[in-house]
């Protein structure tokens, strides 16, 4: 069985951003999961290629005046052409760090990944209002899913 590859695209710009971001890689590499190889990239970072050569994706954004950051938009922006006819029905999981309620994040967000057809394997986790150590936690958890159901197969 080949190994999997999961892409995490982090805009993590805070010290929490960037513990959600190491948490959501930590879950992914969690020992009982051997069949896949988990990498994180800022979305400045992040060319199409990257994109075409994962099995799965995680998108990690924080909230930023309603939306998502400027960073991911900027990855969509580049990315989506090159990706659209070769990136089709790639799972994908989203992670917001809302200081409100990120809704219009959550939206945008779907917007460009169903023109895109990449297929939601998971709620988004939104970890909305004042910090709370639990967010590590629950980053954690969703790298985990991520991980385990590529290497089973499920997604």
């Amino acid at each position: 069985m080949s190994r999997k590859r999961l892409l995490i695209i982090a805009h993590a710009p805070s010290p929490n951003t960037s513990a959600m971001r190491d948490a959501l890689l930590d879950g992914a590499r969690s020992p009982e999961i051997e069949g896949v190889d988990a990498r994180a990239l800022s979305p400045f970072a992040t060319a199409p290629e990257d994109v075409v050569a994962a099995d799965g994706v995680l998108l990690l954004t924080p909230e930023n005046l309603g939306y998502m950051s400027g960073a991911l938009k900027d990855f969509f922006d580049r990315c989506y052409y090159p990706c659209f006819e070769r990136t089709q029905g790639l799972p994908y999981a989203l992670c917001i760090r809302a200081g409100s309620d990120g809704t219009g994040t959550r939206r945008g967000v779907e917007t460009i990944a169903t023109g895109l057809r990449w297929r939601a394997v998971q709620e988004p986790l939104i970890c909305r209002g004042a910090w709370r150590a639990e967010f590590l936690d629950q980053c954690r958890e969703l790298g985990t899913l991520m991980a385990a159901g590529l290497e089973a197969g499920v997604f």
